[in-house]
C-alpha cells in the first residue's frame, strides 16, 4: 500500500528496547481536499533512518504494511491494534512525475512470429476468442 502526502510531523527515534527501536511520523493524506487526513506511521529497526534526509513539510509517498495485533490485558480484556508500518520512503513529487511517464509508453510491436500463428488461425482482427 502506498499514498503521497506532506509531512506533519517526524519524531526522534526512541529507543524501546536493547534490541528494538522505533520511530513516527505524520502525513498530512488530502485525498478529499475539504477534509485532510493526518495518519501516523511508524518505522522500526534500520527504516527508522528513512526520515534522516526528509523535512516537515516535504511532500512524499510512503509505502506502508498494515499491521494488526491481539493483546490481552492483566485483567483478561482482549484488545486489537492497528499500526501503519513504513517500510520505504520517496520523494513525493518525483513519484507523482513518473506516473504520467510510465503511461506514455508506445503499445508494443508485434512479433515477426506472429505471421506464422495468423497463417494456421486466420488473420489477424479475425480472433474470435473472448479472452
Amino acid at each position: 500500500m502506498d499514498i503521497t502526502g506532506k509531512i506533519v510531523e517526524i519524531s526522534s527515534t526512541q529507543q524501546v528496547t536493547a534490541t528494538f527501536q522505533k520511530r513516527e511520523l505524520v502525513v498530512e493524506y488530502a485525498e478529499n481536499p475539504q477534509y485532510p487526513e493526518f495518519i501516523k506511521f511508524e518505522l522500526i529497526q534500520d527504516k527508522c533512518a528513512l526520515l534522516d534526509s526528509y523535512q516537515v513539510g516535504q511532500e512524499i509517498k510512503v509505502h506502508f504494511n498494515l499491521k494488526g495485533r491481539k493483546w490481552t490485558d492483566p485483567q483478561g480484556q482482549v484488545k486489537y491494534f492497528n499500526s501503519l508500518q513504513a517500510w520505504r520512503i520517496e520523494d513525493g513529487n518525483a513519484a507523482v512525475a513518473a506516473a504520467p511517464a510510465n503511461n506514455t509508453s508506445a503499445p508494443a510491436k508485434k512479433s515477426e512470429s506472429s505471421d506464422d500463428l495468423d497463417d494456421i488461425f486466420g488473420e489477424a482482427g479475425d480472433d474470435d476468442l473472448p479472452f
